[in-house]
């Protein structure tokens, strides 16, 4: 990466946070995604076809990750931004298995800063909070902004672009001192493997773990899975085949309740 690379990523790290200056719902909702995150790190690396395949499993893994209140259990926008473009850095020569399961462990380093750096943040906007209340207090409502726009998004900005440039910058003296695949043992490249490998099924049991309500669900999708693999139907062939049996289910359901 060069030094444009690393500030333009890290920018986008900072927007892609929660209150960020472009909103939550341009920022965190929509720059933040794991698909979004890729694919502009993709295009900022000149790489959008393997960003994406990175981009994916990240986004099937990091569905079910909630963040109720001010709780974030993982920064998600850090991760994916680090995890990406670590995959990008590090990655020639290895296969696509290979290639998720290092971008998993580049993900998990970048959550891990973010989710630090996020309660350092909201450590510092204590005595911002504290400086508005007064002015709020006074009645001087005009000088508000300086605490709560200027000073906050300060505060944000630095704990989130620097780290990131200190992140990023250090990735790339690593990947430019030699063929990053061809120094790790045989060994953790089959784990990276296994691992990389892993994320789809753990995604899908991510899914699963929202969509099936009722214990019988699961023979529905067992029938999905069945007609894929040993009746080599497409995915658009199993769609119409479960629009189909949606509607016969609702139809036989709605006959039932009126005979009741």
């Amino acid at each position: 990466m060069n030094v444009l690379q690393i500030i333009l990523i890290a920018l986008f790290i900072y927007l892609g946070s929660i209150g960020s200056i472009v909103g939550n719902t341009i920022g965190w909702y929509g720059l933040g995604r794991p698909l979004v995150a890729s694919f502009i790190v993709g295009l900022i690396m000149g790489d959008v076809g393997t960003a994406m395949v990175v981009g994916i499993p990240l986004q099937i893994m990091y569905m079910g990750n909630v963040t109720p209140g001010g709780a974030v259990a993982w920064d998600l926008s850090y991760a994916t931004y680090i995890g990406t473009a670590g995959a990008l850095a590090f990655g020639q020569g290895m296969g696509t298995t290979e290639l998720i399961g290092l971008a998993v462990v580049f993900a998990g380093i970048g959550g891990l800063v973010g989710q630090l750096m996020w309660n350092v943040s909201y450590a510092l906007n204590l005595p911002l909070n504290r400086l508005a209340n007064k002015y709020a207090e006074a009645g001087e409502t005009k000088k508000m902004y300086i605490p709560n726009v200027i000073g906050g998004q300060a505060i944000g900005f630095a704990c989130r672009f620097i780290p990131a440039v200190i992140i990023l910058t250090s990735m790339t003296v690593a990947s430019g001192q030699a063929d990053f695949a061809t120094l790790i043992p045989g060994w953790i490249t089959t784990l990276l493997s296994v691992f990389g490998g892993m994320m789809a099924s753990l995604g899908m049991g991510i899914i699963l773990s929202f969509l099936l309500k009722k214990k019988y669900h699961i023979v529905i999708f067992l029938a999905g899975f069945i007609l894929v693999t040993y009746f080599g139907l497409s995915t658009m062939a199993v769609a119409v085949v479960a629009v189909i049996t949606a509607v016969l289910y609702f139809v036989a359901y709605d006959r039932v309740k009126v005979e009741a």
